[in-house]
């Protein structure tokens, strides 16, 4: 059985989970009373963290000299196709590796679709995206660099340029040792992945608690803890020392009106009983995360709290992990709240050191020189080359070489191009007066992808 047959039959299977079967997994919590010392001991087991990182892939184990490469590529923003957004546009360190906003933002300043998830505690989490349609961080890496909506950028031609330069030959050098061409788009993958398995959340004092330190949780906080691993149901979900189970659950939120709903893990796995499921997040650095939710649609914990009091929408495969109808007086609120700050780290305490932005100057890339006009062939479904540099006015010619018809545009706030259909053997020919760098794709074809750079005049 594979893994993505596996990981719906899984699937299927959470959806379907009795409601006998939820009481087996609070029932721990609810076996001493709240706040003893039978209780601190079942905590204390349920969130400790691990001694370790779990096993990398055998095929990209980490070393220091790449998760390096990976952190200076993360915070380069000669990733995007525009040169002006990095990883780290929507992923900022400050803001627990979100950006603060209700939805990201890609490459061409047009909202997404979802707001950017925190990458804290990845190496542990199985499938990646709010949808979990990346099974691990060398999928979930490459993805967001080539999207169109994100940030656009032909890693095959972003690998060209990078290849072509020799400070950036050597850094690659350094982390793939023995290798006679380490600047490749695997590499590039293996690397930010590497660096993203070390970012682990940084300890709080509820992990001071944890470890026997009695006095670093207040009473209202001890209380508030109580309140999250019984009464309030929030442990069925948000288990474990980072606080999820990296699983995926209907939780009732409004689909917001869309011509095309946003249907989360439902039509990943292609089961309709799993739609408008979205990955637990970790709760771990939530305090510098709002707003909260896939969709940004909760702008603070209070709005949680009154969504799982009042405002889920009653759809008939809601999960019987999903509390209902909370019913939490005032004072039990501030004490789940305030248990939920010491999950994150104070605003004035510095951040693990490779998870913000190394301290030299990312290498520059070997730029093209301009030509007046520039050729391009569209064989076997692929761009030739895959970069052209032209000078202001100057002509891009792309000729329709292939077998099949193509649909050449550039689709961005600064400059908009549109071929229609383009039949084998016909040319398109631009003439290119605003400067910039854009990225010529095909609408039929969305892989093939074109650096198209202008100078100014």
């Amino acid at each position: 059985m594979t893994r993505r047959a596996l990981d719906a039959l899984l699937a299927g299977a959470l959806l379907l989970l009795s409601a006998a079967s939820l009481g087996a997994l609070v029932s721990p919590a609810g076996s001493a009373d709240p706040g003893s010392a039978a209780e601190d001991a079942v905590l204390r087991a349920a969130y400790r963290r691990p001694a370790g990182p779990p096993p990398t892939p055998a095929d990209n184990p980490t070393t220091a000299e790449k998760a390096q490469l990976g952190r200076r590529l993360f915070f380069d923003p000669s990733l995007s196709a525009s040169g002006t957004m990095s990883c780290a546009t929507c992923h900022e360190p400050a803001r627990g590796f979100t950006d603060g906003r209700k939805l990201a933002r890609g490459n061409d300043g047009r909202d997404l679709r979802r707001r950017a998830p925190t990458l804290w505690n990845l190496a542990w989490a199985p499938f990646l995206f709010w949808d979990g349609r990346a099974e691990g961080l060398e999928a979930q890496a490459e993805a967001p660099i080539e999207a169109h909506e994100e940030m656009g950028q032909p890693l095959d031609a972003l690998v060209g340029r990078m290849g072509a330069d020799a400070g950036w030959r050597a850094t690659f050098a350094t982390a793939f040792p023995g290798e006679a061409q380490p600047v490749t788009r695997e590499n590039l993958v293996r690397a930010l992945a590497s660096w993203e398995r070390t970012l682990v959340s940084p300890r709080t004092r509820f992990d001071a608690w944890v470890e026997g330190d009695g006095s670093a949780l207040t009473a209202q906080e001890r209380r508030g803890l109580s309140l999250f691993h019984g009464t309030a149901g929030c442990a069925n979900c948000h288990e474990g020392w980072a606080f999820t189970d990296y699983a995926f659950y209907d939780i009732g939120l409004p689909a917001r009106p869309s011509a095309s709903p946003d249907l989360g893990r439902g039509p990943v796995l292609g089961l309709e009983r799993a739609d408008h499921a979205f990955k637990t997040p970790s709760l771990r650095e939530a305090m510098r995360r709002a707003p909260y939710m896939h969709d940004g649609s909760l702008p603070d914990l209070d709005a949680v709290l009154d969504h799982y009091a009042h405002g889920i929408e009653p759809r008939p495969d809601l999960p019987p992990e999903l509390p209902r109808k909370l019913t939490l007086d005032a004072a039990q609120r501030a004490e789940l709240i305030a248990f939920l700050a010491t999950l994150t780290s104070p605003p004035d305490a510095p951040l693990p050191e490779m998870a913000m932005p190394p301290a030299a100057t990312p290498v520059a890339v070997a730029a093209l020189a301009p030509v007046a006009r520039a050729r391009v062939s569209q064989r076997n479904r692929q761009f030739a080359p895959l970069r052209a540099a032209l000078s202001s006015g100057g002509v891009l010619e792309i000729v329709n070489d292939d077998n099949t018809a193509h649909n050449i545009r550039i689709d961005s706030p600064e400059l908009r191009l549109n071929s229609g259909i383009q039949d084998p053997g016909q040319t398109v020919s631009w003439r290119m007066t605003k400067p910039g760098r854009f990225v010529a794709f095909c609408g039929i074809h969305p892989r093939m992808r074109l650096e198209v750079t202008v100078a100014a005049p």
